[in-house]
């Protein structure tokens, strides 16, 4: 794989290399720098061509270096590189599973519970992720400027006294540069109900050189400020991954993990167990494990919800209360996140056997 990359990239330096501008114009979005990559495989990248016509191809060199084998067998192959099954397993599936167009008092401002609500910034990721809900986006072309659609929602959330928190997301809102970025941010907190920000970004997992101390300055003047990101396997947690959200964390900013349970990627209890103790490592909290969206083109990613349940009551039982996430089915409307564990019966049949001890303590009371 390094030659490959360096074959494509020979006028690459490692100046270059750790500058995430360079990284993002050199994203590998074209079928021909793909059948370089991919060279002897065994891939046919000509039968990738209907699957690009729909969903685009986008992945970061950084992230692309990651890939230790050419097949589905590889963690960040399966999430970066397109598949014939995008388009051949999703017909009956929605493009908009959580049905969000449908909360958007004004364009790309998702508004599904009273207290807070989601700003689309941009439809334009570093890496397109393979199992994104939000793919519908990909090929919509951009007409409007940022600041004729982010003032619309400001005014929005300016008339709207019940929103307390605004989460910043996309597409990939690090993929703008920290003056607009600062933009959008100094709009909000100039809202003087809006209490809380969050950030929805996998920048420090596939382009982990965004996040210079630079962009840590910045953010820091407003806080409360809350990053979300998204680790989904433990080979994803580099030296690069690590320090990037150590200076986050060393700005005042936490960092917590909203993963994906992914079909071949991390839905068996030793990756997802490596995975979560990694995270513990460099400090990110494990906050969400999402049971993978029904979206048109992820169907291939989906596993069926008693074998995710089973995983958590196995990892459950074995990790540390600190590494663990909520595992939790996003469902449409207001409804939000039902958390799956408390649906299983393993779990309720152990609270029987222990059933003495709680009423020993009701005959105290």
């Amino acid at each position: 794989m390094r030659n490959a990359l360096t074959t494509i990239f020979k006028q690459a330096s490692a100046r270059d290399w750790k500058d995430w501008r360079w990284q993002f114009t050199n994203r590998v979005t074209k079928r021909a720098s793909l059948e370089k990559l991919l060279g002897q495989t065994k891939i046919d990248t000509e039968s990738l061509r209907p699957v690009t016509a729909v969903y685009p191809l986008a992945i970061t060199p950084y992230y692309l270096s990651l890939i230790q084998s050419f097949n589905k067998s590889d963690p960040v192959f399966t999430q970066s590189i397109p598949s014939l099954r995008e388009i051949s397993l999703s017909d009956k599936m929605p493009e908009d599973p959580l049905q969000e167009d449908t909360h958007m008092p004004v364009p790309k401002l998702i508004h599904r519970y009273p207290d807070r609500c989601l700003a689309i910034v941009t439809e334009t990721c570093a890496v397109y992720c393979r199992h994104c809900n939000r793919k519908r986006f990909w090929s919509q072309p951009n007409h409007v400027s940022l600041k004729s659609r982010f003032r619309d929602m400001v005014r929005y959330i300016a008339a709207t006294p019940q929103i307390r928190e605004v989460i910043i997301s996309g597409g990939d809102p690090l993929i703008l540069d920290d003056h607009r970025l600062e933009m959008i941010l100094s709009s909000l907190k100039a809202i003087r109900h809006v209490e809380v920000l969050r950030i929805g970004s996998r920048v420090p997992v596939v382009m982990p050189m965004r996040i210079t101390r630079d962009t840590c300055r910045m953010l820091r003047r407003y806080r409360p400020l809350w990053f979300n990101t998204q680790f989904n396997h433990p080979m994803e947690i580099t030296r690069e991954a690590e320090r990037a959200c150590m200076m986050l964390q060393e700005s005042g900013i936490p960092v917590s993990n909203q993963s994906v349970l992914l079909k071949g990627v991390n839905d068996s209890p030793a990756v997802m167990k490596d995975l979560l103790y990694g995270l513990q490592k460099i400090s990110v909290r494990p906050y969400y494990l999402f049971h993978c969206d029904p979206a048109r083109g992820c169907a291939h990613f989906r596993t069926d919800p008693e074998a995710g349940i089973a995983l958590m009551e196995k990892i459950w039982r074995q990790c540390s209360g600190l590494c663990l996430p909520q595992y939790v089915l996003d469902v449409p409307g207001s409804a939000g996140k039902i958390p799956l564990s408390v649906l299983s019966e393993t779990i309720k049949n152990d609270l029987k056997k222990h059933q003495h001890f709680f009423d020993k303590f009701q005959e105290i009371d």
